[in-house]
């Protein structure tokens, strides 16, 4: 059965606090389809949704909607009246709109699987968080035939995600959505339409698809650019000749270099290193010594003690309100613990980026608000200067110089970072790093991360980032509790299931994107490591079930690996010298294109397998 456009929007314009974030483009929703907006904040994604929902006009350009289409709209920071209660606020934003029988009971039914179980509290008491929670759950109800939602995973616990997932995952009407929550892309989504410098640009596939369609159109762009430039550089020669040569039979060829000069070739994404801002870490770390902490009776923390080894990189999940904040908020002084102990390190110098931004001064520009920091910071490749830093970190010079008031809140979030990260750390605390924060950027900072020398504590929701950054996860499982799992959250996941074989899975609709989720660790009875983590008070030792080892085949292939590697890349070298001389000889080079393809895949493949044999070495050796 053929689909029909439920929303067709042409030659789009719009210009927004001087920036022109959209120039005569073009967008359009097929029934049933879920699509997801991304690119970088501040370029237009939330404006684009207003646009779809008729929140807002465009500048210019023609907007057509299917007749009698019922369409339902979440803001990234929605509104309500401060004296209902969360019950009646959703009842209020439900009247006179589509929505399903036994509103109340329903109501209550979303509201308790996002957390919210109090619904006579008034709104006006509520966090952003629980008012975002209280809008998803109210934008839900109804039997719109368009979902429009604006970043629905921000303040959403991993249990709640994953809920969510679900429940899109079924839902029979379309969707289209801003989030920079990439398991949850690509899990949903069967569409994703890239806003860049002013355009869109769609690719008909999930977020992993998007990442190889995106490559190829950016192999294609460069491709077409050489071309461009080689009959430039002739018609070049040809205009240089003199006016001799411009006679009115030769006008043809004067217009089309005109028209070539004047063409843009394809903005590079270049692949951004955020070098490692240096700063040195002593053997003294942090510990945390038999800590407890509660509020209003209740015990959050419950005699947990952890010695920080100096490149820890530690993932902390549980539930909203479970006491993950309150850990680290402790640790940087924020806090003080009801009883135990916390000690840092003379050398210890803590960068923290907290969920609420710090207060930067609207009328101070860009590149002030940095060298109010540092001027200049010490990295790996040496002195780089503030302004460099802005650029690496996606504020080109033409944003340095604006103020800071006319960035977007995704923007300022990003600005807020980098002068946590521009103060030099040796102890990067993030608090929800992910929440505004766009997929560019983060894949900047996983970047920044992978270099940096010191402790990575951070709170996260986001599956895909803990995955990535993480090696082991503090879990807040209740009461106080805090449990220890080696690796990622995939490898929690695991692990969780495998010490609770009995408890209803929470993680029924988690998904890892193939290559990215890390490997599940060969965990013993516990993962707190035996030589220095503790947990509740009690130092722990633990051992595995069994003792590790190579089979006779890894030892073997152990010991050959890496000149297997070297091997082939110094092979794909050569093919690149090679394809390089048969330029214009399609049948060859297409020879040489499939075997440095087929290289290439063997490459990966081996590079995959050196990193099973690497950890499962140095597990070994650990022993």
């Amino acid at each position: 059965m053929a689909q029909n456009n439920i929303i067709t929007i042409e030659h789009l314009s719009k210009v927004y606090t001087e920036r022109k974030i959209f120039e005569d483009t073009d967008f359009s929703m097929l029934e049933g389809e879920k699509v997801a907006l991304i690119g970088i904040n501040g370029t237009g994604k939330s404006t684009l949704l207003k646009i779809a929902a008729g929140i807002e006009e465009p500048d210019e350009g023609n907007i057509a909607k299917r007749r009698n289409l019922s369409v339902r709209y979440l803001p990234q920071t929605p509104e309500f009246d401060p004296e209902d209660t969360i019950l009646e606020a959703i009842l209020h934003d439900n009247e006179g709109k589509e929505h399903v029988w036994n509103l109340e009971t329903e109501a209550k039914k979303f509201l308790s699987k996002l957390g919210e179980n109090d619904y006579e509290k008034k709104i006006g008491t509520l966090s952003g968080g629980q008012k975002k929670r209280v809008a998803l759950a109210s934008t839900l109800l109804s039997t719109a035939d368009l979902l429009i939602l604006d970043e629905p995973t921000n303040h959403l616990d991993g249990a709640m995600s994953e809920w969510l997932e679900g429940y899109l995952k079924g839902f029979r009407g379309s969707l289209l959505m801003v989030t920079h929550d990439r398991y949850f892309l690509d899990e949903i989504c069967d569409r994703i339409v890239e806003l860049d410098q002013g355009k869109l640009y769609s690719y008909k596939a999930n977020y992993q698809g998007y990442l190889e369609l995106k490559a190829e159109r950016m192999d294609i762009a460069r491709a077409q650019e050489r071309t461009r430039q080689n009959i430039l550089r002739n018609e070049l020669k040809w205009v240089m000749r003199g006016a001799k040569a411009r006679t009115t039979k030769q006008k043809g060829r004067l217009q089309r270099y005109e028209k070539l000069s004047q063409m843009h070739g394809p903005t590079e994404e270049e692949e951004i290193k955020l070098s490692s801002i240096k700063t040195r870490l002593g053997k003294s770390t942090i510990e945390i010594d038999d800590v407890t902490k509660g509020f209003d009776g209740q015990t959050l923390i419950d005699h947990f003690t952890y010695n920080f080894l100096r490149n820890d990189r530690i993932g902390i999940i549980g539930p909203n309100g479970a006491g993950k904040s309150t850990l680290i908020k402790m640790i940087t002084g924020w806090e003080t613990p009801d009883s135990g102990e916390i000690r840092i390190g003379q050398t210890v110098r803590i960068g923290y980026f907290s969920q609420e931004n710090e207060e930067l001064d609207g009328n101070q520009r860009v590149i002030d608000a940095m060298t109010s920091i540092a001027e200049y910071v010490h990295t790996t490749d040496g002195l780089v200067s503030a302004s460099n830093m802005l650029d690496k970190f996606l504020f080109p010079p033409s944003q340095q110089y604006m103020k800071v008031e006319k960035l977007s809140g995704g923007e300022k979030r990003r600005l807020y970072l980098l002068r946590v990260l521009m103060s030099a750390p040796n102890v990067l605390i993030l608090d929800e790093p992910t929440n505004d924060l766009d997929i560019r950027t983060m894949t900047i900072l996983e970047d920044y991360l992978d270099h940096f020398d010191g402790i990575v504590i951070t709170v996260s929701h986001d599956r895909f980032f803990l995955d990535r950054v993480v090696n082991r996860i503090f879990s807040f499982e209740g009461n106080g509790h805090i449990s220890q799992y080696e690796g990622g959250y995939t490898d929690y996941q695991v692990e969780y299931l495998r010490r609770n074989p009995d408890a209803e899975s929470v993680f029924a609709s988690a998904g890892s994107i193939s290559g990215v989720g890390k490997s599940v660790k060969n965990s013993g009875d516990e993962s707190d490591n035996p030589d220095t983590a503790k947990g509740n008070g009690k130092q722990k030792r633990f051992v595995g079930e069994r003792k590790l080892k190579m089979t006779y085949k890894e030892q073997r292939e152990w010991e050959t690996i890496e000149a297997d590697i070297e091997a082939a890349e110094e092979k794909v070298a050569e093919l690149d010298e090679e394809i390089l001389k048969y330029a214009k000889d399609f049948i060859k080079l297409n020879e040489l294109t499939q075997e440095k393809e087929r290289l290439e895949n063997l490459l990966a493949e081996k590079m995959d397998r050196w990193e099973y044999l690497s950890d499962l070495n140095e597990r070994i050796q650990s022993q």
